[in-house]
C-alpha cells in the first residue's frame, strides 16, 4: 500500500515498511537487478570506501535511509519497547531490552538500498504515545541522529548512526558506527548498545544479512549482554546460519553467565536460565515484524519540506511506476540542488548546523549527538498501534 498525500505546498509518498511477511518486498515488485548488481561493481577495487558512491535509481527502494531507521522503532507488531518499561525487575527489563534490540533487525531486499538522505533531511512519525524524530546531521560522511520519547511509558531513545560501507571483492560490508542509548526513566536505568553490521554478498550466492557482535550494557543494573548476529560461513557459503542470534547475559561485576541466548532473528530466539536450566521464548519474529502497517499523513499542513516522504516523493513515485527516466531526472535534481547549496555555504564561509541536535566528533572520527529538545512532539505522520 502506498500512501500519497496531496497538499498545495508538499506531497508525501509513504511506502510499506520492511517486514518479514508482506511489507515493501511483497508490495513493490522490483525488476530483476542481479545482472545489474554484477555490472555495477565491475571495476571497483576491493577495499574501496563506498560512502560517496552514487547509485542509479534502479538500485533504490522507494524510501530514505531515515525512514528505515525510524521504522525499526515505530513499526512493530508486538510492542517490545513497552515491555522494557513494564518489567517487574531488572532482569525482566534487561531481557526485554535485548529482545527489542533484536527486533530492530529487519529483512533486507537484495539489490536495493534506500536513498542516501540529504543534509538536514528529517523524518517525524508517531505511534500512539511514542514520537520518533530523525535528522540527517551530516552528508559526507553520512550520519543520522534519532530521538524518540514516550511520555506514557517514560521512555527516551537516542541514536547516532554512521554507516561506513566498503567493497571487498565478493560483497559489501557496512560497519554501523555510533551508539544507541535507551533510557527507562521510571527506573533511572540507561542501556547502551551498538548496531549489527550489514553484509551484502554478491558471490558465491547473492544475499543481504546482518552480522557482527552487539554489546548491550546497563551500568545501573550491573547487567551486560553480548549478542552475535550470523554465524561465520566458509568462502563458498556452505556452513553456518546467516540469520542466527547467539549470546549470553552476564553479571558485569562477576562475569557470571545468567542467561544464554540462541535462535534466529527472523524466527524465534530463546532465553535459557543457566541456573535452573529452564528456557522460554525471548523474541518471536512472527509476532514482532510481520504484516507491519504503513504510516499515513494525519496532518498535511504539519509536513515540513525537509520530511523524507516529501523530499523523495517524486523519485519514489517514479520508481513505483518503473519510470526510470523520470526517477533519474528527479534524483539528479535533488543532488544538484544539494551541491549548489553546499557551494553557496562554502562561498559565505558558513558551516551547516543541525537545528535539532547538538553534535560532536572525536579525533578518531566517531560521531555523537544529543537532542536539543527534551521531548519529541506528536508528528504529522502516524502509524496505527
Amino acid at each position: 500500500m502506498v500512501s500519497k498525500e496531496n497538499e498545495d505546498e508538499h506531497e508525501a509518498v509513504l511506502t510499506a515498511p520492511l517486514a518479514l511477511e508482506g511489507g515493501l518486498a511483497a508490495e513493490y515488485r522490483q525488476p530483476n537487478v542481479l545482472q545489474q548488481v554484477f555490472g555495477l561493481f565491475r571495476g571497483i577495487r576491493p577495499g574501496t570506501d563506498l560512502t560517496n558512491f552514487q547509485l542509479p535509481p534502479l538500485f533504490n527502494m522507494p524510501k530514505s535511509q531515515l525512514q528505515c531507521y525510524g521504522e525499526a522503532v515505530y513499526c512493530i507488531g508486538e510492542d517490545y519497547l513497552k515491555k522494557c518499561a513494564r518489567g517487574k525487575n531488572k532482569f525482566d527489563r534487561f531481557t526485554s531490552v535485548v529482545a527489542w534490540c533484536i527486533s530492530s533487525a529487519r529483512p533486507l531486499i537484495f539489490g536495493l538500498t534506500p536513498f542516501n538522505p540529504i543534509l538536514g533531511e528529517t523524518h517525524h512519525v508517531s505511534r500512539g504515545t511514542l514520537n520518533v524524530f530523525v535528522e540527517q546531521i551530516s552528508h559526507h560522511p553520512p550520519v543520522s541522529a534519532l530521538h524518540a520519547t514516550d511520555t506514557e511509558e517514560n521512555i527516551e531513545f537516542i541514536a547516532c548512526q554512521n554507516p561506513r560501507p566498503k567493497f571487498y571483492g565478493t560483497g559489501v560490508e557496512a560497519v554501523i558506527h555510533g551508539k544507541r542509548q535507551l533510557k527507562l526513566l521510571n527506573f533511572n536505568e540507561s542501556y547502551e548498545m551498538e548496531s549489527p553490521n550489514l553484509l551484502i554478498k554478491i558471490l558465491p550466492f547473492p544475499s543481504s544479512d546482518w552480522t557482527g557482535n552487539v554489546s548491550i550494557r546497563c551500568k545501573d543494573s550491573g547487567l551486560e549482554a553480548n549478542v552475535s548476529f550470523g554465524e561465520s560461513r566458509s568462502f563458498f557459503g556452505l556452513r553456518g546460519n546467516p540469520r542466527s542470534v547467539k549470546g549470553k547475559i552476564v553479571n558485569s561485576k562477576t562475569s557470571k553467565t545468567i542467561y544464554e541466548i540462541d535462535g534466529q532473528w527472523d524466527r524465534v530466539v530463546e532465553l535459557k536460565d543457566t541456573k535452573s536450566g529452564k528456557g522460554r521464548v525471548l523474541y518471536d519474529a512472527k509476532l514482532g515484524i510481520t504484516k507491519l502497517k504503513t504510516p499515513s499523513v494525519k496532518d498535511p499542513k504539519g509536513l515540513w519540506a525537509t520530511e523524507s516522504a516529501v523530499v523523495w516523493a517524486e523519485v519514489s513515485q517514479a520508481i513505483l511506476k518503473n519510470d526510470w527516466g523520470k526517477a533519474k531526472e528527479a534524483k539528479k535534481n535533488i543532488e544538484e540542488r544539494e551541491r549548489r547549496l553546499r557551494r553557496e555555504r562554502n562561498s559565505r564561509g558558513e558551516a551547516w548546523v543541525s537545528k535539532h541536535f547538538r553534535v560532536a566528533t572525536t579525533k578518531e572520527g566517531d560521531w555523537d549527538c544529543w537532542p536539543i529538545e527534551r521531548l519529541v512532539p506528536p508528528a504529522p505522520i502516524a502509524v496505527s498501534p
